[in-house]
């Protein structure tokens, strides 16, 4: 294991402006101007208090040996332990998970949370993975972090391309080299073996509550309101259901393979989720089909973007014609696209409140845990 540090972004602005960190550098420094903070501390927050990046060894079922690297940052812990999601995707990077570890940090502070913000991962791509394969490579991971995380010191959850059973076997390996069963080393895990009821709904449901509520504070019927969802995971699912069921005109969703779209609504319950059938939304009967750049271009009161980051950036925002977007995924809308949605009037409510449910009933699970 080693652990790392980070440097300036300069030349990093240069190559990649639409990393993670970057972004949330820039968010940083942009809210800073707003606020009586002192310099000092706002260079502190722009760096990590560490990453670690380990080599995670996979047996593979055919006997091959596969070694891919894993990451956890671990961004700032003045308020608590560290709390933060583990991904598996093929495009993790160091980068990404500083940068993600930031906005951590401002989401357990805008809900008031005694957490710190971390974010981890490893670059893989799961749908490579058997079952089997991925349970030895989650209980790999957790060994080789496990110096660094910890129900007091950084408390991992699920994030893109895990889910309550991979928090299963974190806990598990880890409760096996410490000696004793450790429910509240992670988040998000089965009800059964210490997770909480309405977990993995939590992230999605406040996405529509904040939506419904932004709804009524610009005076809109929400039974009029037509809403977009791009991704139709766990998040964007549970959204547009939500919203449905409280009377929004859910016009569209998507996931990988494209979107569905009916301008007198769908019915969300009967396309089938990505938990229920991975990229099967095109199957479901609908009047048109579009490509998921198509959907962010439609004529709608509300565009959620539930599905990766950089979704929305300075080469498709103006295309964008809805009246509100709301942030379901992390960080889908670049710094760049951020301004202009702004020079244009059209407000953005950003995920650090959005999807902020998943790590608010995360601390709860926790404190049942400890």
């Amino acid at each position: 294991m080693a652990t790392t540090t980070t440097t300036d972004a300069t030349a990093e602005e240069e190559s990649d402006a639409d990393s993670a960190l970057v972004t949330a550098r820039r968010q940083l420094e942009r809210a800073a101007a707003h606020v009586e903070v002192d310099e000092n501390v706002i260079e502190r927050l722009r760096h990590p208090t560490r990453v670690e990046r380990v080599s995670v060894p996979l047996k593979r079922d055919d006997g091959s040996l596969d070694v891919f690297t894993g990451y956890r940052a671990q961004h700032d812990d003045v308020r608590g332990p560290y709390k933060g999601g583990l991904r598996y995707h093929p495009e993790v990077t160091e980068d990404e998970c500083i940068g993600l570890s930031m906005w951590m940090t401002w989401k357990c502070a805008v809900m008031d949370i005694p957490f710190g913000g971390g974010k981890g991962g490893v670059a893989v791509d799961p749908k490579g993975l058997s079952e089997t394969e991925k349970e030895r490579l989650t209980r790999r991971f957790a060994e080789e972090i496990r110096d660094v995380v910890g129900p007091k010191q950084d408390v991992p959850a699920p994030d893109m391309g895990t889910d309550a059973q991979t928090m299963a076997w974190f806990m598990d390996a880890y409760s096996m080299q410490e000696g004793e069963t450790v429910p509240g080393v992670v988040t998000g895990k089965p009800p059964v073996v210490g997770g909480s009821y309405g977990r993995e709904e939590s992230p999605g449901r406040s996405v529509a509550i904040v939506t419904r509520e932004a709804v009524d504070y610009y005076d809109w019927d929400l039974s009029e309101t037509t809403v977009a969802v791009q991704g139709f995971g766990s998040v964007g699912a549970n959204a547009a259901c939500a919203l449905d069921d409280w009377g929004a005109n859910v016009v569209a969703v998507s996931d990988v393979n494209g979107a569905i779209y009916d301008p007198d609504g769908l019915d969300t319950r009967a396309v089938p989720t990505h938990e229920e059938e991975p990229e099967a939304v095109m199957s479901h009967d609908a009047p048109q089909k579009l490509s998921n750049e198509e959907i962010l271009e439609l004529d709608v009161d509300v565009l959620i973007p539930a599905a990766v980051g950089n979704a929305l950036t300075a080469d498709n925002v103006d295309d964008v014609r809805a009246d509100l977007v709301v942030e379901g995924a992390n960080g889908p809308t670049t710094f760049a696209a951020d301004a202009i949605l702004e020079e244009r009037g059209i407000p953005v409510v950003p995920d650090i409140l959005a999807n902020a449910g998943g790590v608010t009933v995360s601390y709860f699970e926790w404190l049942q845990d400890i």
